[in-house]
């Protein structure tokens, strides 16, 4: 097949298909990068994922990642992934309150982006409980977004408004966020649950145990999906096939189609009108010059029309 004969077609047009890109240089540099693998979505952090401190945006910056994003045609179908020390679930008072601060310059940085999507892992409850876990998550976001205003940051600081993504995560040691119910519980909890979404892995989704690599396994994972949690939550996707097998709790990525998770599951994920539209990025193993990202999307642009 000509995979880049159907890139024009309508239903790719309908689709966002790109990757987590590097802010190495510089944030507009990560908008170059998504471009040059043809992306028509885009991943990034707005800070380094393993330090607390941000370094402040150099002069003219965020104008010119708000620009080259607007040309690339990414400005509302960009991502922000939130740091990995942020744990919005820690027992641990002074861990946590370092978390929420941490989460809400992300936030402020997100904004002056004009970045519409940040996802956060739940976080790990430590020890401490699923339950307990989840009260303090609820605490964070509802901190969070409380401040916001206070801080100078407005909803219509980004096109469209500003949500927060919980994602969907494997479940490793005492990580929240591996059941639709954990997340719903979080959702319903929350009274700023307007402004939350979710971020559906599917690596994670897979290792968590849920199945749904054949038409009538995906029609029942997404049905359960709708009773627990809405499917009008899913926001974005992470598309990553899986190192490890269903239920196995091992985050670990792997190209798609050369992993668990199979060719199908997302054939049926690309066919899913009640996703067209929402950002849908790679996160998986790749080098400097890309070709990782052009061989992935390459093999998910030839499911589509065929």
């Amino acid at each position: 097949m000509d995979v880049g004969a159907k890139r024009g077609g309508p239903r790719e047009r309908a689709l966002r298909l790109g990757a987590h890109m590097s802010i190495a240089g510089g944030m507009p540099l990560a908008v170059g990068r998504a471009a040059s693998v043809g992306a028509t979505a885009l991943q990034v952090f707005v800070k380094s994922s393993n330090q607390w401190a941000a370094r402040p945006f150099l002069a003219g910056e965020s104008l010119a990642f708000r620009a080259a994003a607007r040309t690339a045609g990414l400005e509302r179908h960009t991502v922000a992934h939130a740091s990995y020390l942020v744990n919005l679930a820690s027992p641990d008072d002074v861990l946590w309150r370092r978390s929420v601060e941490a989460f809400r310059e992300e936030m402020e940085r997100c904004a002056i982006l004009g970045i519409p999507l940040l996802v956060v892992h739940p976080g790990a409850h430590v020890g401490s409980g699923a339950r307990e876990g989840s009260i303090r998550v609820v605490r964070a976001l509802d901190a969070l977004f409380g401040a916001l205003p206070a801080k100078g940051v407005r909803e219509a600081a980004v096109p469209g408004g500003f949500k927060v993504l919980l994602e969907v995560t494997a479940g490793q040691g005492s990580s929240l966020g591996s059941s639709f119910e954990e997340l719903a519980w979080i959702l319903r909890r929350a009274t700023c649950s307007r402004r939350v979404g979710v971020c559906f892995d599917t690596c994670h989704a897979l290792a968590a145990g849920y199945e749904f690599r054949d038409a009538r396994s995906y029609r029942q994972a997404f049905a359960e999906f709708d009773r627990a949690v809405g499917i009008a939550r899913i926001r974005a996707f992470h598309l990553n096939d899986s190192k490890g097998g269903l239920g196995s709790r091992l985050d670990r990525h792997e190209h798609i189609g050369r992993g668990q998770v199979g060719l199908e599951a997302f054939r049926l994920i690309l066919a899913d009108r009640r996703f067209r539209g929402l950002p849908m990025v790679l996160e998986t193993p790749k080098g400097e010059d890309l070709a990782e990202d052009r061989e992935n999307m390459a093999v998910l642009r030839a499911m589509v029309d065929r």
